[in-house]
Formats: C-alpha cells, structure tokens, sequence
C-alpha cells in the first residue's frame, strides 16, 4: 500500500532479446493520457510488435530475434550449424521420440562401416599433417603414426568426425520442424569413445526442441470472438481536456507559504505521515511500512489520488501540528493484506502551501498552449490532442483485450528454449529501461545481468513469458489461416524507417533480424485488423 496511489516507481528491470514489457505491466487504460504531452517522459518501448505499428520504431530498436525466424528458419541447416551432409557408406538408423515441451529426442545408431570410414579420413588428414622424421607427409605407416600421434587422439578425432558426418543425416528427420539453435547432443563424449573403442560402432542421443503445434480449443473460434474492453473514465476527452486545462493554469501559478489558518481544498502540503495496526494487545502492534512517508507532497486538489477520505481527516491542520486518526483500509485496496486492517494515522504538516494563480482569462491563452489567443482556442485544441489520445487509448485496450482472450483460446505446449529466450529478451529490454533512467555502474549492471538475477526472473515472470509466446503463436497461426497478406511497399518503407532510426542513435543493426520483425509487426497488425473487424466487441467505462 501507498498513500499516494500513482507515485513514482523505479522500474522493475530491462532489454538485450526480443523485447516485451510483462502483460500485467500494459494496463487496459490509461490513468494520465497528459503525462504522454510531457517531452520529458520517457517513452516505454512494446512488450512485443503485434500492439500498435505507430510504436515499431521504439520497439525495434532492441535488435531482438522474432519468435517467427526460429520457427521459419530452415531448421536442419541452422541446427547442424552449417555442416553439409556428405554420402555415407551405410546408413544410420534414427529413432525418434516425442518428449513433453515440444521436444523430440533422436537416438542415432551409427554402424561399424561409418565409423570405419571415419576413422580413416581421420588417419589420412593426420598423416598429411604429422612431420615424421624418416616419413614423407602422406607415407607414414599407420602404427608409427599411433605411436607418434597417440591411439587417444585419434580416437578422439574419430568420434569428432563421425558426429559431424552423421548429425546433419539425424536432423533430416526433423527437417521443417526443428527450432534454429535448439540442438543438443546429451550423450557425454566420454561415453561415446568407450562405445566406439569396443564395439567400433557408435550410439548417442539428441534432443531438438521443435515448432510447438497450436491447438485451437474451439476451432475457428477466434472467427467470433465477444471482447469487453474496460475504459478508464479518466482519458475521456472532455474531462481529460478540463484537468489538462486546470493542470497548466496551475503550473502558472506560484506558492506562498500559509500563515494565519489550517489546511484547505487547493492548498499543498508537505507531510510526514506514519501508521500502526490498532491492536487491544499492545505488544501485537505492527508499524504498517507501505503507509510511511517523509517529506509526502500532498496537493489537495489530487484527493482521488490517496487513501479514500485522508484529505477530510487533516482538514484544518496547520504548519507545526501534529493529526493522529484512526483508518480501516477499504476492502477494494490494491493491498490484499492490508483489506479491512484497522490502524492508526499520525501525519505532521511540516510545510503548507497556497497557490497564488493568475486570472483565467484570454490574457494567458498563449501560455495555457502556444499560439493560442483566447480560451476557447485553447481548448479546441488541447480537446482535439485529447480526442486524438481517448482514440489510441481505446485502440491500445482494444488490441489487449483481443490478445488477452487469444492467449485463453489456444493450447500450446511451449519449448524450454524458446521460454528461455523469450524471457531473455524481455529481460534485456527492461534493463535496457533502467540503465535508460538510472545510469547503472558496471558492477551493478553485472549484477543484473547475473545467470541468478535472469533465472529469478524468469521463474517470477513464467506465466506472462508463457502467454507472451502463445499470444505470437496464435497471430501467427491465424495470419496463415486466413491467407492474409501486406504489400511489398508496406514491408520496404517499415525496414526503411527502421534503418533510419538505428543511424539515426547511430546504432548497429542486423538488416535480416530487422525485416523479420517488420514483417512480424506488419503480420500482428494485419490479424488484429481482421479480428476487430470479426468480433463483437463491447466498451464499458470504469
């Protein structure tokens, strides 16, 4: 619990991957769309590409992988790292078994003639190697150069050779189906060589994590879908454009200390406040930490922003003067623990304030908003920017609340390695927003970025990951079913204005990474212009 609900926080963390802001972090509406009218605040970059296009350029700039290009990419190629399948004297036999997390294993049994041949490119690329005294390079006879090179190096080498011969013949079985990068050979080396060494045959077992199916709990459901987008009364246009007005006539005004009366509607006050949980057993008296603040600049014309009547208990206080008052927390707070707890305010007005402001009148229009000359050009144009917000509000809790209910729609069984990176990615983006706001020194940024601190979260952030994935999978499913398509133009001029902005912060770009999400960002938007089309959609305001 706070006092002051919407006071400033440090934020949570930050961005090296693919980049996405957790899913509770995105609210269905926006409390103080005016904040976006300060050029000063810095701006949030998207959880992930499929919300708004207007927002790509800040997105993009993260040089995050796309969930896509490990899915489209060719897998065999990618998962063998580029080693060219070459002609066998025998054939492998590949066994293949589904494992949970959209992982197969493959259990490769390699016969004696590939091993055999194996090891004798093994011995003629040593002997061309190997400078014997006595021996011509290529000549050498193959117990001498044993002795010389060692029976283990060579076996060693073996082993190596026939890993190398026979993965990229083990991964066509799963040819268009494995995720680039996703490849591990489980079987220790150690293993392998004692295998070979007795039996001059070779067995090991690889594990590939492959493009997860997306099941459709009800087929073709997302055809008619029934959304309902809660909207904050507060981006309301005409109440938005009244507090922005009231707002900036404040911030023209200046402050005068109060002298010869208490605390009133209007005034600012600068508060210590404190409380305890009311107890009839002393001793189980607890200091409630959340309620606690020094220094509280409380404006008083901000009431709705606090507890529920603390302005009405320290009305009249004055500069000096101690208030103690009991409070029960309303069963509605943000704090489930502190729902109905009883306690015991005691604030102290160390400063208070009035505000002197000039008259509100069409003498001020040009301060109240540049280039205006009366009031009401003030307000036609300050309720134009806030049509023009309640509009990209409403669109932005649109989009939410369709993803959101796509997320429920689909059954998908994710694999490890793409939770893993997935949850990188936005972890690097949300570092990339602390070290944006707070300069963080290399010890620091160390510490962040410790295998400890990434597992913490993504342990913590597991079922936003989880949703964040589906939801990509499921615009991406929903993209291929109904044939929907962008230009070439639309494809060329997103890539263009990307490149731009990364020279622009002089920045490096990989040209390849950034098509693929342009051309992931062009898909997202693509599918939520279908689905709004498509769905019944209802808009209540809270």
């Amino acid at each position: 619990m706070e006092v002051c609900v919407n006071s400033t926080k440090l934020l949570n963390l930050n961005q090296n991957t693919r980049l996405f802001v957790p899913r509770n972090s995105i609210s269905h509406s926006f409390k103080n769309p005016f904040l976006q009218f300060n050029s000063n605040v810095q701006k949030r970059p998207l959880n992930y590409p499929l919300n708004q296009r207007s927002c790509f350029s800040r997105q993009i700039r993260s040089l995050q992988r796309p969930i896509s290009s490990r899915i489209k990419a060719s897998p065999a190629s990618s998962a063998t790292s580029g080693a060219e399948t070459d002609k066998l004297p025998a054939d492998i036999m590949v066994t293949e078994t589904q494992e949970p997390n959209s992982r197969v294993r493959l259990s490769v049994e390699v016969p004696a003639a590939v091993g055999e041949d194996c090891y004798k490119r093994v011995l003629k690329e040593f002997m061309k190697q190997a400078k014997i005294p006595g021996f011509r390079p290529g000549k050498i006879p193959e117990s001498v150069l044993l002795n010389y090179v060692g029976e283990q190096s060579v076996q060693k080498a073996t082993v190596e050779s026939i890993l190398k011969r026979t993965l990229p013949h083990a991964m066509s079985t799963v040819t268009g189906r494995a995720l680039r990068d996703s490849v591990r050979i489980i079987t220790k080396f150690s293993d392998m060589e004692k295998s070979y060494s007795s039996l001059s045959s070779l067995s090991y077992d690889v594990i590939v994590d492959v493009a997860p199916e997306v099941k459709w709990i009800s087929e073709n459901g997302y055809k008619s879908m029934k959304i309902v987008v809660e909207i904050d009364h507060d981006i309301e246009a005409e109440k938005a454009c009244e507090q922005e007005i009231k707002r900036r006539h404040k911030s023209l005004g200046t402050l005068k200390i109060v002298t010869d009366r208490g605390l009133q509607v209007g005034d600012l006050a600068v508060l210590d406040i404190s409380a305890t949980t009311i107890d009839q057993d002393e001793s189980n008296v607890q200091k409630v930490p959340a309620a606690e603040s020094k220094g509280f600049q409380f404006d008083t014309e901000d009431d709705d922003k606090v507890l529920p009547g603390f302005l009405d208990s320290i009305i009249g206080i004055r500069q000096g003067e101690t208030e103690s008052f009991p409070y029960v927390f309303p069963e509605t707070w943000q704090q489930e623990n502190l729902r109905g707890v009883e306690a015991q305010f005691t604030v102290e007005c160390k400063e208070l304030f009035y505000r002197d402001l000039p008259e509100l009148n069409d003498s001020i229009a040009d301060k109240l908003f540049p280039g205006c000359t009366d009031l009401n050009q003030v307000k036609e144009s300050l309720l134009q920017k806030c049509q023009e917000m309640e509009q990209a509000a409403k669109d932005q809790a649109t989009d939410n609340a369709i993803l959101d209910q796509l997320c429920k729609m689909v059954e998908i069984d994710i694999p490890q390695s793409l939770f893993e990176e997935q949850g990188r990615q936005l972890y690097g983006a949300r570092l990339l927003e602390i070290q944006a706001n707070v300069k963080l020194n290399e010890q620091q940024l160390a510490t962040l970025s410790s295998p400890k601190a990434v597992n913490e979260f993504l342990e913590n952030q597991r079922e936003n990951i989880i949703n964040l994935i589906k939801q990509n999978l499921a615009v991406g499913d929903i993209f291929k079913r109904e044939n929907l398509q962008f230009s070439t133009e639309e494809l060329v001029k997103e890539v263009q204005n990307s490149v731009a902005e990364f020279k622009r912060h002089k920045q490096e770009y990989d040209e390849e990474r950034v098509r693929e999400q342009v051309q992931d960002v062009l898909e997202g938007a693509k599918v939520l212009e279908w689905l709004k089309e498509h769905a019944d959609i209802q808009y209540v305001t809270r």
